[in-house]
């Protein structure tokens, strides 16, 4: 049996954060939404769990950083913010 694909898909914030970001990060971020895809716990990205949040994640692309939302229910990775470590969580 085929495991179940998730649909990724990014908040229109984060991708203009996306797009402002260097071309081999924003490469690096594309390659890491395909492996969400196939597992939104995938350990190739050493994903945090976002302290406070239910269903909020993160993981790290050099000085980047990725948080994400699981909604199990509807097979979906959100990517709500991209972006700088020392601005992400503001």
């Amino acid at each position: 049996m085929n495991p179940q694909k998730y649909e990724v898909v990014f908040k229109k914030s984060a991708l203009k954060e996306l797009q402002i970001l260097p071309q081999n990060i924003q490469q690096k971020i594309l390659d890491a939404a395909q492996l969400l895809a196939l597992n939104p716990h995938s350990e190739l990205l050493q994903i945090k769990k976002m302290k406070g949040a239910e269903s909020l994640y993160r993981f790290r692309i050099n000085d980047y950083r990725v948080v994400y939302q699981i909604e199990k229910r509807l097979i979906k990775v959100t990517i709500i913010k991209i972006g700088h470590r020392k601005d992400v969580y503001k």
